[in-house]
């Protein structure tokens, strides 16, 4: 397990250089895009099971097809499971076997950023969104609720409702109710979908104007 050790060495090292870095662009008017590419679920074998574990390392240990969403995949069971270490180790391996031209890179970077923000690491986690954008000409729909859900949970509060305003602009007749979130956003537990109601709260008291 030293390659997983070192792994985890290499990418505590990269977020400390990079939690500093978390200057988002100014949100743009509309976010339409789907963004398929980034959003699509990492997995290389079915189940979450133990004997999936197995399989999905001996994956990652042939270093062949699929190794890539393998390492990804057995990384978010890991952090999901309590193993945070070995997981952000796994995660240090699926960044370096993936180039940034990639179609995986962005993927890794948005499922990352929810790993960690749901252990808590809420600065870390806006800086693996951020770097989902970085670079990119798409404007996806993903980025205005999670984005502000993420800087208001940095208490970034201002941030947060700028791009929540975005989520409006774009989609006025379904962010105009926290009602509609269970539905606009399944995946989302319910603290997070509280502290997004929060924003819109925020909001709705003093929408910004545009530009």
């Amino acid at each position: 397990m030293g390659y997983l050790r070192n792994g985890a060495c290499a990418l505590a090292l990269l977020l400390a250089t990079t939690a500093g870095a978390q200057t988002l662009p100014t949100p743009a008017e509309f976010y339409f895009d789907a963004d398929t590419r980034t959003v699509t679920p990492l997995v290389a074998i079915e189940g979450d099971d133990d004997q999936t574990h197995a399989k999905l390392m001996q994956l990652v240990d042939r270093n062949g097809r699929n190794a890539e969403q393998a390492r990804a995949q057995l990384a978010r069971a890991l952090m999901r499971s309590g193993r945070e270490e070995t997981g952000r180790a796994m995660y240090a391996q699926a960044f370096d076997a993936t180039s940034n031209r990639s179609p995986l890179r962005s993927a890794l970077h948005w499922h990352f950023a929810w790993d960690l923000y749901r252990l808590g690491h809420h600065a870390e986690a806006l800086d693996q969104w951020r770097q989902a954008l970085d670079g990119r000409l798409v404007r996806p729909s993903w980025a205005p609720p999670t984005l502000a859900m993420a800087l208001w949970s940095n208490g970034r509060r201002d941030e947060a409702v700028q791009w929540y305003a975005a989520a409006v602009r774009t989609e006025p007749t379904q962010w105009n109710d926290p009602a509609s979130y269970p539905a606009l956003l399944p995946d989302w537990t319910e603290a997070e979908r509280r502290t997004l109601a929060e924003v819109f709260a925020a909001w709705r008291a003093a929408p910004p104007a545009w530009p």
